[in-house]
């Protein structure tokens, strides 16, 4: 079993926002979770002033994604042709984890997704394992935080997954210096791609 992690971003677009809701909260997102080995969905709306401004997650293993019963449930009924077809934006990423640290939880009120890629992996992922997880990790509120590199979709090639109670911790003393030390600036020069999105909790779907 490999745990994984399905990471929609979403733009209503010309789909009025009640419409966007009803069709990802009562026809979309339950169907995936009828899927076995699909455990919880999560959906939160951006913080960051920043498009796309929906994000849901799927925990899962990542067999689920190649299952007969995943298949059937992305033929798309006429309702979900025709929303699909008037959104701006649907990104659709899978994500293998290849790390974890903090305890799992509840749905976390904020969610900070980090993505890069880089031309030496080997040392992004020794600063984060070695320095840059611990320090966040002193945060009080910092609650978890896991790894994944992506197997499907078009984005960056890693994913950072931060779980935390709320966007003040940004301000503190403690965020400045797990952001700005000399590790960081050095394995930051190699990166050549980054995205960094801030989201808040919106709901959890509903099973069926």
């Amino acid at each position: 079993m490999t745990e994984g992690l399905l990471f929609v971003f979403a733009e209503p677009g010309d789909v009025p926002e009640a419409e966007f809701h009803d069709w990802y909260d009562h026809e979309h997102a339950p169907a995936r979770l009828r899927v076995p080995g699909i455990r919880t969905g999560h959906r939160y709306r951006a913080l960051d002033g920043a498009a796309p401004t929906w994000l849901a997650w799927y925990e899962l293993d990542t067999d689920a994604l190649r299952s007969p019963a995943y298949s059937s449930v992305r033929r798309r009924s006429p309702r979900e042709q025709d929303v699909v077809r008037r959104l701006a934006t649907l990104d659709r990423r899978v994500y293998e984890q290849i790390d974890s640290a903090g305890p799992a939880g509840p749905a976390a009120p904020v969610v900070v997704c980090v993505a890069l890629s880089t031309d030496d992996e080997p040392a992004l992922d020794a600063w984060y394992r070695d320095e840059h997880v611990p320090l966040l990790h002193r945060l009080p509120g910092w609650y978890r935080t896991r790894r994944y590199r992506l197997s499907e979709g078009d984005g960056p090639a890693l994913l950072a997954f931060h779980e935390i109670s709320d966007v003040g911790l940004f301000e503190t003393a403690e965020y400045r210096e797990a952001t700005s030390t000399r590790a960081r600036a050095a394995v930051m020069a190699a990166v050549t791609r980054r995205e960094r999105r801030v989201f808040a909790f919106h709901n959890t779907v509903a099973r069926d």
